[in-house]
């Protein structure tokens, strides 16, 4: 019988993730502040962490910031009789916070793997997310089931916490960068009357074709729908974290300055819309 896994976070990316892990045959016991709406059949949800704690050799989190990362990983840790000897975090949280969460983890003997993710709501639904992660070979090793339910797409990218934050912090500015692009960019051509779908058909066979073009402007842009599940405020805190990450190492900041300020701007001015709404924030700037 497979060992229980835990599951805490269960937003827009967290229900997807944790309805892999079902779908992959783990027996899976959730976790949310929010209640048991989000939470997938076939997985058990209880009220508080000490329980989930309780059960769960391995959990997993999907939690907002560092700050929410931090707090469940400590009370994991205090959890009386607990079973919890590994703890994936998939939440995106900083090169600083992952390290601090992996040491308070470490402390209670509890082995930390830093695995945030990659490609949004419909590719953890399609399992076509990417899932960065780095720990020592001991801790991924422990939990490579877990690993391989999150999704198809799966990279070691270091041994200690924090590698995998850098990795992903820089992927999501550079996704930041192409959207805020593309929509200034978009916003050029149609003011001279061309069509937006004719737009991103020349874009995207051509040296201009990113992931923003081909799949956030398409499936979210030119049909209005805006419901890629990644909010705004969300990618502004990203890049806020990826301009501390490079402010602590001193490696170049010019453009990351510049699209910090436009996604602060952004997420300041419509809070909490979805992400790809960007185009129409630039385009009336």
């Amino acid at each position: 019988m497979a060992a229980t896994v835990g599951f805490v976070g269960l937003g827009n990316m967290g229900s997807a993730l944790a309805a892999n892990l079902v779908a992959a045959g783990h027996d899976l016991v959730t976790h949310d502040l929010a209640g048991p709406g989000r939470s997938p059949e076939g997985a058990t949800f209880v009220d508080d962490l000490a329980e989930l704690g309780r059960r769960a050799p391995t959990v997993v989190l999907s939690l907002p910031d560092g700050r929410a990362s931090a707090a469940v990983a400590g009370a994991l840790a205090a959890a009386p009789d607990r079973a919890v000897t590994h703890v994936v975090d998939t939440s995106t949280v900083g090169l600083d916070a992952s390290r601090s969460v992996g040491a308070l983890l470490a402390d209670a003997d509890v082995a930390y793997v830093d695995a945030p993710v990659s490609g949004g709501v419909a590719g953890a639904r399609a399992r076509t997310l990417t899932v960065m992660y780095a720990g020592t070979a001991a801790a991924c090793a422990a939990v490579r089931s877990v690993i391989e339910g999150l999704s198809d797409r799966r990279y070691r990218v270091g041994d200690r916490p924090g590698m995998a934050q850098a990795v992903k912090l820089a992927n999501n500015f550079l996704s930041a960068t192409a959207l805020a692009a593309t929509s200034e960019a978009v916003a050029l051509a149609t003011s001279a009357g061309v069509d937006m779908a004719t737009v991103l058909d020349v874009i995207n066979a051509s040296s201009g074709r990113s992931a923003a073009s081909s799949d956030k402007f398409v499936h979210h842009v030119l049909t209005g729908a805006y419901a890629s599940g990644f909010a705004n405020t969300l990618m502004a805190k990203d890049l806020d974290l990826y301009l501390a990450a490079v402010a602590t190492r001193g490696t170049p900041a010019t453009v990351g300055e510049v699209m910090a300020g436009i996604w602060r701007r952004f997420a300041a001015a419509d809070p909490g819309v979805d992400f790809t709404r960007i185009h129409p924030f630039v385009e009336g700037a």
